[in-house]
């Protein structure tokens, strides 16, 4: 768990583990995106519904 802060003010916005969070702070008004450094174990490779379509790209 880590804690979440204002980039402006660093008022504590919020604690816990996010992938993607757009977070106004209520002190500033500064809009705040954070985003996860790097994606998590379970976000490794695409399950088969996730896996891009292959096209054939042989035309006669």
């Amino acid at each position: 768990m880590r804690d979440i802060r204002c980039g402006r003010c660093s008022k504590l916005l919020c604690k816990g583990s996010v992938w993607e969070l757009e977070i106004k702070c209520p002190r500033c008004h500064t809009l705040n995106h954070v985003r996860a450094a790097s994606p998590s174990a379970e976000g490794h490779g695409a399950s088969a519904k996730e896996a891009p379509c292959v096209t054939n790209s042989n035309t006669a």
